[in-house]
């Protein structure tokens, strides 16, 4: 298949991209400068968003369009910092819609980065993709406004598809990283109460559902990029203690937290428990469904 992507490098993208290579599709990576990238067999590199880039042109039969594009929200969310995860994400999706017009063959799919976020935070509701109430908090704002704007797609005729992602587990980048770093400095320990829920996937899983939601027809709107067995947050930081052999005893209060982050705090203070029931409904097989082995997969 030929297939776009809109945020071909980031931690998701780059291993996406790669698995994409080896299943012997041709990736085409949306990028505003295609000179200080490398051509190979199967990866084009295409300049957009530049005056008088014209895409469309290089793109002819396509299958797939996947974006995956979005400023972090790994950052004090000032409200300068809020504007840009908002508008990153919307302008991002706007991009792609604007280029799949133009497309005299409109792709089969369209698939856009979406966040567990959706949902709000709760330490006793159990969510799937059945649920379809936002939460009200910022992410939850954010995640509407974003899938309202990918859900346009639809009016092209092509299949949408939102991939909600929970904490994507790497072994390099990402939230593991930095979760990681307390207990090898022998600080690590439970985060705020430890009881709200982290709802988690191994990236090998993660890339695995993406082109699984690609070749499954029936798959449309929201799909939980999320293990099936989430995990409260005390117990996670003991999963961690154990596979790293370091002591989980010097707990990270919630006040400290919130004057050390600022509303982003909520990203590791809250939490909710997000099952993939529409992953298991239509036979996807996880290669990680607990944390355990998902660590020890991923060598830490």
């Amino acid at each position: 298949m030929n297939i776009v992507v809109c945020g071909g490098t980031g931690l998701i993208g780059s291993k996406l991209v790669e698995c994409l290579v080896n299943d012997n599709h041709h990736v085409f990576i949306l990028t505003r400068n295609s000179e200080n990238k490398t051509k190979t067999n199967n990866i084009s590199y295409i300049n957009w968003l530049n005056p008088g880039d014209t895409p469309e042109k290089s793109l002819e039969n396509i299958d797939v369009v996947i974006n995956l594009a979005g400023e972090t929200i790994n950052s004090r969310w000032t409200a300068n910092q809020k504007e840009k995860i908002l508008s990153s994400r919307l302008e991002a999706t706007r991009n792609c819609l604007a280029l799949m017009k133009k497309l005299s063959k409109k792709p089969d799919v369209f698939l856009n980065a979406s966040a567990v976020g959706f949902y709000g935070t709760s330490l006793v509701t159990k969510y799937t993709e059945e649920d379809t109430h936002p939460g009200e908090d910022f992410l939850a704002t954010v995640v509407q406004q974003w899938e309202q704007e990918a859900k346009k797609a639809e009016e092209l005729g092509i299949r949408t598809v939102f991939l909600r992602f929970g904490v994507v587990l790497a072994s390099e980048g990402g939230a593991l990283v930095k979760m990681l770093l307390p207990y090898k400095l022998f600080v690590g320990g439970t985060v705020g109460t430890g009881k709200q829920w982290l709802s988690w996937i191994h990236i090998d899983d993660a890339v695995d559902l993406i082109t699984f939601a690609i070749k499954t027809n029936a798959i449309s709107g929201p799909i939980n990029i999320t293990a099936p067995n989430p995990m409260k947050m005390k117990q996670f930081g003991k999963e961690i203690g154990e596979r790293l052999r370091k002591p989980h005893w010097l707990p990270a209060p919630s006040f400290a937290l919130k004057l050390l982050l600022g509303e982003m705090s909520m990203l590791v203070l809250e939490g909710q428990n997000v099952f993939p029931k529409k992953a298991i409904d239509h036979g996807f097989q996880f290669s990680y469904s607990n944390l355990k082995e998902a660590l020890e997969n991923l060598k830490l």
